[in-house]
């Protein structure tokens, strides 16, 4: 069974964080949900994020998240692939070094690697996306670009695939996202 690591923290985005993690283990993944600083069974605060018009999204409090696995346990060799969840989370995961040493390790050793909406800043502060074109929530689109990356402004729900990188703007992607996402990952799903 292949095993994905599913990188979140505290207010990461709701949807973002429950969504893709009960499809991933839907589909028959092993996916070890971690925050730094955090063991199994600790859990994180989630946010929910929406679009209602104004002019950035709103956020309001989400669900508790159980997490599965201890982060201090990670070792990135035994993952197949890396999920990373969106929201405020993001912004602090990627002060801490070895986030940011996992995150290489993936692009390193050219393995499928997905992030959503702010989730990118990781990818970005790890210094990954240089050459690569990539999407995110547009107002990360300035860091994307800083940071070598080409930004892909691309509709709400839809997901940007560039080589083992698969990458969407908001939570209402999952469709596209995850789809992508198991591809490269060389699920096949038949109906």
């Amino acid at each position: 069974m292949k095993k994905i690591l599913f990188l979140t923290g505290d207010f990461a985005e709701d949807y973002e964080t429950m969504v893709p993690f009960q499809m991933l283990l839907m589909v028959g993944y092993e996916v070890h949900a971690v925050c730094p600083d955090k063991k199994k069974g600790d859990t994180i605060k989630t946010a929910i994020h929406d679009f209602e018009g104004d002019q950035t999204y709103t956020e309001k409090p989400g669900h508790n998240f159980a997490l599965n696995y201890s982060f201090s346990d990670v070792d990135p060799s035994n993952y197949a692939g890396l999920v990373i969840a969106g929201g405020r989370a993001p912004e602090y995961l990627r002060l801490n070094q070895k986030v940011l040493d996992i995150t290489k390790h993936f692009f390193d050793k050219n393995k499928p690697v997905a992030a959503v909406c702010h989730g990118i800043q990781i990818l970005t502060a790890a210094g990954v996306v240089k050459g690569r074109k990539l999407t995110a929530y547009p107002a990360v689109g300035p860091e994307v670009t800083v940071a070598g990356g080409e930004f892909q402004n691309i509709p709400v729900d839809g997901a940007y695939v560039d080589g083992n990188l698969v990458t969407s703007p908001a939570w209402p992607a999952h469709p596209a996202f995850i789809r992508e996402f198991l591809k490269i990952m060389g699920a096949e799903i038949s109906i």
